[in-house]
């Protein structure tokens, strides 16, 4: 892992988002791509003015942020970017500057204590191809030692997917538990494990439970991982879940850092 994207708002979240952040790219040994999208508004008059306005606001929300935290050793690159679509600038970056990982605050575009994901963060999830790390709000950085991972198939079409995975068991020394739900509509093929997985996974926890949700309520508390993985799928739980804009704590919540990969099936 080299390239850590770490898109941030003015929200009161970021910096505690981008410290964890720095913490982790320590850790990993990468460095932090910072990033402030802003946008044009559509109105008539002097456009230039007003976009070297918002460059300029922008420029400072980035100053302030750096302002507020331990840079530590970490490489940080900060750039002001325009663009229309948030999430098309930013997959030109994952692109550009070839990010292994999003490092985004669960929360981005507002206060409602009733959302979990915000509408930019779960943009990100369900658009881009990079695996993106969820910060909760006060979370703070501490080795990873155990990590809860959860599935329902055990088939996994491309072991890429693991990568980033591994590469936290391997500099952390973790623990993987693998918790594997079984909802009524899995199939029976779906249930043996996928070899590269199996190898990586510590602990195999099986369940049946009415929903992929009910089985983490189940089991996270007990299991007290410091990080929980899950695989976003073209199909499955995960992938209805993200399908809105926002996603209400009702539907999924974590009060750990919540890692998500990217599935091909």
């Amino acid at each position: 892992m080299k390239n850590i994207l770490v898109p941030v708002g003015s929200n009161d979240h970021a910096v505690n988002t981008l410290q964890y952040a720095i913490d982790f790219a320590e850790a990993v040994e990468a460095k932090i791509y910072l990033v402030h999208v802003y946008s044009s508004p559509k109105i008539s008059g002097s456009i230039l003015k007003v976009d070297q306005i918002i460059e300029r606001d922008s420029k400072a929300v980035l100053k302030d942020l750096i302002k507020n935290v331990d840079r530590k050793n970490v490489e940080i690159i900060t750039s002001t970017l325009k663009g229309y679509s948030v999430i098309d600038t930013l997959k030109q970056l994952n692109k550009l500057l070839q990010i292994d990982l999003i490092i985004a605050s669960t929360k981005n575009d507002g206060a409602d204590e009733n959302i979990f994901l915000g509408k930019i963060t779960g943009n990100i999830i369900k658009d881009t191809k990079v695996p993106v790390l969820i910060i909760p709000k006060k979370v703070t950085f501490k080795p990873i030692k155990k990590i809860l991972m959860t599935i329902k198939s055990g088939s996994i079409k491309s072991v890429s997917t693991l990568d980033l995975l591994v590469k936290i068991k391997n500099t952390f020394s973790s623990t993987i538990h693998l918790l594997q739900v079984k909802t009524p509509k899995l199939d029976a093929k779906d249930l043996p494990l996928n070899d590269v997985l199996e190898s990586h996974i510590d602990k195999l926890i099986p369940t049946t439970n009415a929903t992929v949700f009910q089985g983490v309520l189940e089991f996270l508390h007990e299991e007290n991982p410091d990080m929980l993985c899950v695989i976003r799928r073209k199909r499955g739980f995960f992938k209805k879940l993200w399908e809105n804009d926002r996603v209400k704590k009702v539907n999924f919540d974590s009060s750990i850092p919540l890692l998500v990969l990217k599935g091909m099936s």
